[in-house]
């Protein structure tokens, strides 16, 4: 693969204290091409999801009245639903929003753009449109140095050293992936970040006007708990993080996919970005031998807890490349 730096677990018990560097591109242009050449069908699954608009708008739809419906809840009763229930669904329209990045609803990029401030609503904090300008530089740049912001940061790797640490992080891991691009590489917003920013009050704004200060906490709730230590928040480590140092991604193949838009068969997402989460498992149903043989999970809980429990994982445990490297691949 050719990449250097300290393996995880090369000293027994010890967290590595560098990325691990790769010389070579990431493997799925390669792997991509290599597939298509081979079966060229697949390209026949590319497209949008006719059905996106409907699967969004009922979880919406859901969403907002759970929260009406909790308006006079106690809090106590709020966060147990916030938990069980609402994060689910909010989970569930973070991964339609990231569908929606990669234009996967409509063929007309503008319409995607519509509808992912649609499901960012019962979210509570605008976030689509700005999470689309930095997930397409992750596709187009994987494990760039100063480009790539689903990367953690310096100071995040130097300050989660333990159980203990890994565990606040996983817990406020959300605000790491908000705040990471604001300070390490922030972009002007644009006017497509101010329609999301108004969409977003106007929709807070009215929550907290007729039905109270309950009902929009239930949506923030849901946001914040399912993000951190949450099954299907185990996604977030389970893509890129390197438990096998000759891997970089790796796949989920387990029930939640039937949530979470397929998000789970992320090698074949890296691979193919323009097919619809509904069909990325016919991906590795006509191509098994270019996925069998990759280490996988079946568990986004046993993710997290091997991320926490692991004292040779932490954020370190992701890899690197430096922007000449991508350039020389290309030019070749």
């Amino acid at each position: 693969m050719g990449y250097q730096g300290k393996e995880s677990g090369e000293e027994e018990g010890v967290m590595a204290t560098d990325f691990f560097w790769s010389y070579t591109d990431e493997p799925h242009a390669s792997r991509r091409r290599i597939i298509l050449s081979k079966y060229p069908q697949i390209r026949q699954l590319f497209g949008p999801d006719p059905f996106a608009f409907l699967k969004i708008a009922a979880i919406v739809s859901i969403q907002l009245w759970t929260a009406t419906f909790l308006y006079n809840a106690s809090w106590l009763k709020i966060l147990i639903v916030a938990y069980f229930f609402g994060s689910f669904l909010n989970n569930n329209l973070f991964l339609a929003i990231h569908e929606l990045s990669h234009n996967l609803a409509f063929s007309t990029p503008v319409y995607n753009r519509w509808l992912g401030i649609f499901a960012n609503l019962p979210i509570g904090v605008p976030m689509s449109v700005t999470f689309q300008k930095y997930h397409l530089e992750h596709h187009r740049y994987q494990g760039v140095d100063g480009i790539d912001m689903d990367i953690p940061s310096l100071t995040e790797a130097y300050l989660v050293t333990n159980a203990f640490t890994k565990s606040i992080w996983v817990i406020m891991q959300l605000f790491f992936y908000a705040l990471r691009p604001l300070f390490l590489k922030p972009k002007p917003p644009g006017l497509w970040e101010f329609a999301n920013l108004i969409a977003q009050l106007a929709l807070d704004v009215a929550m907290v006007y007729f039905w109270g200060w309950k009902a929009f906490g239930y949506l923030i709730l849901s946001t914040f708990v399912g993000g951190g230590m949450h099954p299907m928040a185990g996604h977030f480590i389970s893509e890129h993080y390197v438990f096998n140092s000759e891997q970089e991604t790796y796949s989920y193949y387990g029930p939640l996919n039937l949530m979470t838009w397929n998000v789970g068969f992320h090698n074949e997402h890296h691979d193919f970005p323009r097919i619809p989460g509904s069909k990325l498992h016919k991906v590795k149903e006509i191509a098994p031998e270019y996925y069998d043989n990759l280490d996988c999970y079946r568990s986004w809980s046993q993710v997290i807890y091997m991320y926490v429990m692991d004292r040779t994982v932490g954020p370190f445990s992701r890899m690197k490349r430096s922007l000449s490297v991508k350039s020389l691949n290309k030019s070749e």
